[in-house]
């Protein structure tokens, strides 16, 4: 007898309008069916940071000896990865939304196809996301210091540094919510960047709760590896180029692509008087010539051969 019951026995099938799962239960099963295309994905999001990993080591190794020449380097890899990392960040996008859909695709025909075609749109939102980015981690490596050095000094005010501060945190915090959504329409939708941007800030305080809620998970997983980074650099070198960036994504687009197709895809549909595409659940028009039985059909009992004798071991058919 089998371990886990007679597999060859046919049971009554799947039923076509089975209900879905919970939300938490697809997310792990979907997971786990993709975990390693995920970690493909994670290793072409590190190999996207090359340029810069380059411009830092010109700087470094070169940057005493031949300072002209390093400079240079520097400054063209780091063109390069501003202009990849937002079509770079809407190819990858696009594959994780086809997971979160649980759609087939063919990961490096449809990175590089979605990396070309969203260009256009991606690479301005990469250069804002990287701007804005940069701007706010300098602001919040020097308030912190500025209001020591007035403290210390016992002169200005403090309080005028801690509302920068504070300021400083929320745009940082508005931008990253807001870049779960740029991305994400970019490669759902046919919208201008113009309203890519509008939607984007938008849904970042309409979903607010869900936006908080998958800021604080990505934190906290992000922060573990940081943490781990910090401790055990050389492992966590080689651990970054497999995880847990294009996981965390994973979830991102997962939690955030419903909010689109709730308040962006399906009120485009239903003002034109159609039926979104990706209902997974629609209902086709006319009559059927069959009729899905998935569900009601009668187990079905393998045939029985009768033993012959003196024969031993397995039939393979």
């Amino acid at each position: 007898m089998p371990l886990f019951g007679n597999y060859e026995k046919a049971g009554s099938g799947i039923a076509k309008n089975t209900p879905q799962k919970k939300p938490f239960f697809r997310f792990w099963e979907i997971l786990g069916r993709k975990f390693w295309k995920l970690m493909e994905l994670n290793m072409i999001l590190s190999l996207s940071v090359v340029p810069l990993i380059i411009a830092l080591a010109a700087v470094f190794y070169l940057g005493q000896k031949y300072t002209a020449a390093a400079l240079t380097i520097a400054g063209v890899m780091l063109v390069l990865f501003a202009a990849i990392f937002g079509p770079n960040l809407a190819a990858v996008t696009k594959i994780l939304r086809f997971f979160t859909l649980e759609k087939p695709c063919f990961l490096m025909e449809t990175y590089w196809k979605t990396f070309k075609e969203s260009f256009r749109q991606a690479c301005p939102l990469g250069l804002i996301d990287l701007l804005v980015g940069s701007s706010v981690a300098s602001g919040l490596y020097v308030y912190p210091r500025v209001i020591a050095l007035v403290r210390e000094s016992g002169e200005g005010s403090e309080m005028f540094y801690y509302v920068l501060f504070i300021v400083t945190l929320s745009l940082a915090i508005a931008v990253l919510m807001m870049s779960f959504y740029g991305y994400l329409m970019i490669v759902s939708t046919e919208l201008s960047f113009k309203n890519v941007l509008k939607n984007s800030l938008a849904l970042s305080f309409l979903a607010l709760k869900n936006n908080l809620i998958t800021l604080a998970i990505s934190a906290v997983v992000m922060g573990i590896f940081g943490v781990l980074t910090y401790y055990f650099p050389y492992v966590m070198m080689i651990v970054w180029i497999f995880f847990p960036t294009a996981y965390v994504g994973f979830l991102i687009v997962f939690n955030c692509y419903p909010i689109i197709q709730k308040y962006v895809i399906n009120p485009y549909y239903a003002q034109r008087g159609e039926v979104s595409p990706e209902m997974q659940f629609a209902e086709t028009a006319g009559e059927n010539l069959f009729e899905d039985q998935g569900g009601k059909e009668a187990p079905v009992e393998p045939a029985v051969e009768p033993r012959k004798k003196g024969k031993k071991g397995k039939i393979v058919s």
